[in-house]
C-alpha cells in the first residue's frame, strides 16, 4: 500500500471483467452465479478506486458480440444488470456516484432501459465519482456512430470539413459523458491479452495490465499490483523523453 504515490494515480481506470464463467465452472456453480459474483466485484472495485482518488471507473459489462452467447445466459445477464442497478441506487446516491451506461441500448429489454434512464437521471448531478457501464458496446460501433453524427452536422451546415479533427471526434464518442474520456489504465483479468473491441479510439495511449486472476477473485491486492505497475511506467504519449 505504501508503494503507491497519490500524485501518480490514474484518473480513469477501465476494466474488462473476464473469467466469470470459468470461475463458476471451477466451483461447480451455475454460470449465473459467476456473473453475480462478478457484479459484486465491480462495486467493490469502484469503492477501491474512489478511496484512492480515482475519479472514473469504466466496466466492459456486455459486448455487442456477447449477444451470440446462449439465450439463457444473455437473459441472466440482462436480469442481473437490472437487479444490481436497482439494488445499488441507495448506495450510489449516498456515496454521490454518477452512473452512465454507454453502448447501443436499442436491443436491451425495455424494463432494463427504464432502470438505466432513471438511475442516470437521478445521479447526473454528482461530479466527483463516476461509474461507466458498457452494455452492448463495440469500439467499432462507437467510432462509426461518431462519424455518422459528424456527417449529419456537416449535411446540416453547422460544420465544415475543415472543422473535423480529433477533438471533434472525441466529443461525439460515447465517452463524452465523462470528464476524462480516455482511460489512463485498462485492466483485463483471466489471463487473456486483448481488448476485444473495447475503447478502440479511447485506448490509443492507455497503459494495459493483464492479470491471470479470474474477475470474481480480483481483489484489492491484485488492484494494487496493477496500480504499482502503472505508476512505474514512463508515459511519453509517443514523444521522446
Amino acid at each position: 500500500m505504501g508503494l503507491l504515490r497519490p500524485e501518480l494515480m490514474p484518473r480513469h481506470v477501465a476494466v474488462i471483467m473476464d473469467g466469470n464463467r470459468r470461475w463458476a465452472v471451477q466451483r461447480g456453480l451455475a454460470t449465473g452465479q459467476g456473473h453475480e459474483a462478478g457484479a459484486r466485484g465491480l462495486v467493490e472495485l469502484a469503492q477501491l478506486c474512489f478511496k484512492r482518488g480515482i475519479h472514473t471507473l469504466s466496466a466492459f459489462a456486455f459486448s455487442t458480440e456477447n449477444w451470440g452467447r446462449p439465450h439463457g445466459e444473455v437473459n441472466c445477464l440482462m436480469f442481473l444488470f437490472e437487479k444490481y442497478l436497482k439494488l445499488k441506487i441507495p448506495f450510489f446516491q449516498r456515496e454521490r456516484i454518477r452512473i452512465s451506461v454507454i453502448g447501443d441500448v436499442t436491443k436491451i429489454p425495455e424494463s432494463l432501459l427504464r432502470t438505466i434512464r432513471g438511475i442516470e437521471e437521478s445521479t447526473r448531478i454528482y461530479s466527483t465519482k463516476h461509474i461507466i457501464i458498457a452494455i452492448d458496446y463495440s469500439g467499432r460501433y462507437d467510432i462509426s456512430q461518431a462519424c455518422k453524427r459528424i456527417v449529419r452536422k456537416a449535411k446540416g451546415g453547422s460544420i465544415q470539413m475543415e472543422d473535423v479533427d480529433e477533438d471533434m471526434i472525441e466529443k461525439e464518442l460515447l465517452t463524452k459523458c465523462t470528464e476524462f474520456p480516455n482511460p489512463d489504465l485498462l485492466i483485463r483479468t483471466s489471463g487473456e491479452q486483448r481488448i476485444s473491441n473495447f475503447y478502440l479510439w479511447q485506448s490509443a495511449y492507455t497503459e494495459f495490465f493483464f492479470s491471470p486472476v479470474l474477475w470474481p477473485d480480483f481483489g484489492e491486492d491484485d488492484f494494487v499490483e496493477a496500480l504499482i505497475s502503472y505508476q512505474q511506467r514512463d508515459r511519453r504519449f509517443g514523444q521522446r523523453a
